[in-house]
């Protein structure tokens, strides 16, 4: 199943110890942009979350957002150093005493003073933390996943439709070439008596600039191709997902192939369906910017 490369995943876990949010949301990009934005104290789980998306994610520009909170009593402690307490005590009195200020040294004026209380973190179970975290990206990324593929079939089956479309399109070239060879011979014909003044042609020369001419607007090969380029796209629908740079540049072909009838046609209907091709091979290429 194809995978629209726009996509949202959320999931949550809560306890009485903790609560761990995982959101995850995408856009299109040319290749995989992975952008994860995590809390400082976690941020040595980077590389096993990047490693987690790349089994679910191929293409795409990727935010990943996660939040966690420690609601375990005793995570931080603060402790209280009298030494340093003392020093500063020690020296404010003395310059006090040197330089005549008063003394209006107070507990709230000392608790601000540098490394006379620090908080401490409490040592971190990496190993135990991502036994936690891991679930809860993995949930995102299942829901991230099938929003790409709810968005991946409304995909397939627009895709399919302008495929069928096209093939009308270059069906109809195929049809009206001979037409327009048809009707060149009869105005060469008419043209040739016209200024000959003569009933009597010779078939042979006739027949020559007929060949010419059908050589020259041949577009034979460019439909065939078409047809074969709609083929295998249509193949690809069907195939496995991560097929976008592959429809992209079957994509491509194709509108090389649409200029090259345009180029070679001198007939007004046919270049007006080369323009109809070209259309519809544009709006395919707009879609299948879209597909991971």
């Amino acid at each position: 199943m194809i995978r629209s490369m726009t996509g949202f995943g959320r999931a949550e876990a809560i306890n009485d110890r903790q609560r761990i949010t995982a959101e995850i949301r995408s856009v299109n990009h040319r290749y995989l942009d992975l952008s994860i934005k995590l809390p400082r104290r976690l941020s040595f789980l980077e590389g096993q979350i990047r490693g987690l998306l790349k089994e679910y994610i191929q293409r795409g520009k990727v935010d990943l957002f996660l939040t966690y909170d420690d609601y375990s009593l005793g995570s931080n402690s603060v402790s209280y150093h009298g030494e340093v307490a003392a020093r500063y005590l020690e020296g404010l009195r003395a310059m006090s005493a040197d330089l005549g200020l008063k003394d209006d040294i107070t507990c709230s004026v000392m608790a601000r003073l540098p490394e006379v209380f620090t908080m401490d973190e409490k040592s971190i179970d990496e190993e135990m933390l991502w036994h936690h975290i891991e679930p809860v990206i993995k949930e995102a990324c299942e829901a991230f996943t099938q929003s790409r593929e709810r968005e991946g079939a409304n995909l397939y089956q627009d895709l399919r439709g302008k495929l069928s479309l096209l093939e009308e399109k270059v069906r109809a070239v195929q049809e009206r070439s001979p037409q327009v060879v048809d009707q060149y011979r009869e105005k060469l014909e008419s043209k040739v008596k016209e200024i000959l003044a003569d009933t009597s042609v010779e078939e042979s020369r006739i027949a020559a600039e007929v060949i010419i001419f059908a050589d020259k607007i041949c577009n034979d090969e460019e439909t065939v191709r078409l047809h074969s380029h709609i083929t295998g796209m249509e193949r690809l629908l069907d195939d496995s997902d991560g097929i976008g740079r592959k429809l992209d540049f079957i994509a491509q072909e194709m509108n090389r192939e649409a200029n090259t009838i345009l180029s070679k046609s001198g007939d007004l209907e046919i270049s007006n369906l080369a323009i109809d091709i070209k259309t519809e091979i544009e709006k395919i290429r707009e879609q299948v910017q879209n597909i991971e």
